[in-house]
């Protein structure tokens, strides 16, 4: 006689998650972070390799060089030469596109003329005629927009200041809201990191083309974050003029460029960020500087910055950490030394199974083995005993594996939990939510269907149980079982009261949190006077035989 049942498994291991936060006072937090990122994205667009184009509005634009330098007119004449290294002054040109084929286009100078093709090597600014839009038209151009930036500025600008306030305005009230912070705080989050501009600083006015509204919005994220027990850190994720040159970073072409000459201004935002927040009961860190990139940005400048910018959030605050981004293609411990000497600091390291093209040769489990090698060697080179905290500000469940299945996908989730959850600060996943723009990034509820569950449910707090002896403990396997009509029609209900003799097999450690759990029951003796009974079961997930026992139940009748 056989019996069937099944249930979700709702063992949790590995990892323990800090479900509260104290709002008591900024000195109590419970480490580690479990954070999500609200994450946004920045900046230009290319015509080719060699030329870059700053639109100013529908119609003008600037070009700039590789040499980042602009182009102009010399001399006001007809001779297009690169005139200057700044955006003071660059000489602005209008684009007219064909009807029906905007990438056919011709340039208008501020002399009135267009520029016309003399040669393979020569363009100048002297055409005068109207255009027929024909192939041997030398004032003709077909442009090919090879890369495209999309970020707050190229928003803002494109759409103008009325469009624009209107647009991002609807985008603060409707993307991030206070339903979002409750769904976090009930799913064992208890922080986001916030990314925020170097604009939010000149708020409600910010230099043009940025709108203001900013500030509002990561005013309500800390007013949501207290009513439902959460913390923040405060990421400057973008500074003018770049300090990586990727679309996120605030770059308005690609080009890196902050350095010595901009520490100042730089240290000025974190002291208006770390002044109206230091005393927040949410507030937990400030992180200075997102993602720096090696090797244009020197180390001894980022060490520069981050002791003054140290300096100024402990101005306002001794217990809020300060938060410092390792450099992108650095020294995994190159800020070691130098953070040791400060208190309450933390190293923000970013892994992803991305933007490499070795991660597109690599398997699902040449993937998952990357993370128990590589990358937890590489978060033991930024985490000691004695010195400042470690933080993966930045992972994802997002891969480049072909053919992945959910499954494999919860592996490699499993996976950076194992690991990562090894950060004396926490985490943080990136992203909470995500643009249909870049696929890459999973929503939220993508995540949900990935990521295995940290407790218990309804039980509000996390435990890390022994598997290989406890995985069939009563405790979780507590419940009835019914004959199925299909097998003998009987009205007999039997419940569990012990298990013996349990085996596992191999297969076992790949279970996780949100599989199912089938188990074939085989009669094997019953005692009908006394009500007992005695089964061999064997439980399966999928066609994978994980664990198998004799069942001692007692049986009921209706």
């Amino acid at each position: 006689m056989n019996f069937y049942f099944s249930m979700p498994i709702l063992f949790s291991f590995y990892l323990s998650w800090v479900l509260f936060c104290s709002l008591a006072s900024p000195n109590s937090v419970n480490l580690p972070l479990k954070a999500a990122s609200l994450g946004w994205n920045s900046s230009a667009v290319n015509i080719n390799k060699a030329e870059k184009l700053w639109r100013i509005n529908e119609t003008f634009y600037n070009f700039r060089l590789s040499n980042k330098q602009f182009i102009g007119l010399e001399n006001q004449g007809n001779k297009l030469v690169a005139v200057s290294a700044t955006e003071k002054f660059p000489e602005a040109f209008q684009i007219t596109r064909k009807n029906g084929e905007p990438h056919r286009v011709r340039f208008r100078a501020s002399n009135g003329f267009f520029f016309q093709a003399k040669s393979e090597m020569q363009v100048t600014a002297d055409y005068k005629g109207p255009s027929t839009w024909e192939e041997n038209d030398p004032s003709v151009f077909n442009m090919t927009i090879v890369s495209t930036m999309h970020g707050e500025y190229q928003i803002t600008n494109g759409y103008g200041p009325d469009k624009a306030a209107k647009l991002m305005r609807d985008h603060w009230k409707s993307y991030i809201t206070e339903e979002d912070f409750k769904f976090m705080s009930q799913n064992g989050l208890n922080a986001v990191r916030i990314p925020v501009g170097w604009w939010i600083a000149y708020d409600p006015k910010p230099p043009k083309p940025f709108v203001g509204g900013s500030l509002q919005a990561l005013d309500n994220a800390f007013r949501w974050a207290q009513k439902y027990g959460m913390k923040v850190i405060v990421d400057l994720h973008a500074l003018r003029v770049s300090q990586n040159g990727s679309p996120h970073s605030g770059s308005r072409d690609g080009f890196q460029e902050w350095s010595d000459s901009d520490i100042q201004e730089t240290v000025a935002i974190i002291d208006f960020l770390a002044s109206r927040y230091a005393d927040h009961p949410s507030l937990v860190a400030i992180e200075l500087m997102n993602e720096p990139k090696a090797p244009d940005l020197k180390l001894d400048s980022l060490k520069t910055y981050y002791k003054a910018g140290y300096d100024t959030v402990r101005k306002y605050s001794s217990s809020a950490y300060v938060i410092l981004s390792n450099r992108l293609g650095g020294e995994w411990s190159e800020l070691l030394s130098f953070a040791s000497n400060l208190s309450r600091v933390v190293i923000d390291v970013h892994f992803y199974n991305l933007f490499w093209d070795n991660f597109n040769k690599m398997s699902v489990q040449q993937n998952i083995d990357y993370i128990y090698r590589q990358r937890s060697s590489d978060l033991r080179n930024v985490t000691t005993s004695d010195g400042p905290l470690s933080f993966v500000g930045e992972w994802s469940c997002e891969w480049e594996a072909e053919g992945a299945s959910k499954r494999d996908y919860q592996r490699f989730a499993e996976a950076q939990l194992d690991v990562y959850g090894r950060a004396t600060f926490g985490w943080a996943y990136w992203a909470y939510k995500w643009f249909p723009a870049y696929p890459t990034v999973m929503h939220v509820n993508q995540i949900r269907g990935i990521l295995p569950s940290r407790m218990m449910p309804g039980s509000g707090s996390f435990f890390r149980p022994s598997i290989p002896s406890t995985f069939l403990a009563s405790g979780v396997l507590r419940g009835m079982l019914m004959l199925q009509p299909e097998v003998g029609g009987s009205h007999d209900n039997f419940f569990f009261d012990g298990i013996e003799k349990v085996k596992q097999s191999e297969v076992l450690e790949a279970v996780i949190a949100g599989d199912t759990l089938v188990t074939r029951m085989t009669l094997v003796k019953l005692q009908k006077r006394f009500g007992i009974a005695k089964m061999e079961g064997k439980a399966y997930v999928g066609d994978d035989l994980v664990c198998e026992g004799e069942f001692l139940v007692a049986t009921g009748t209706d």
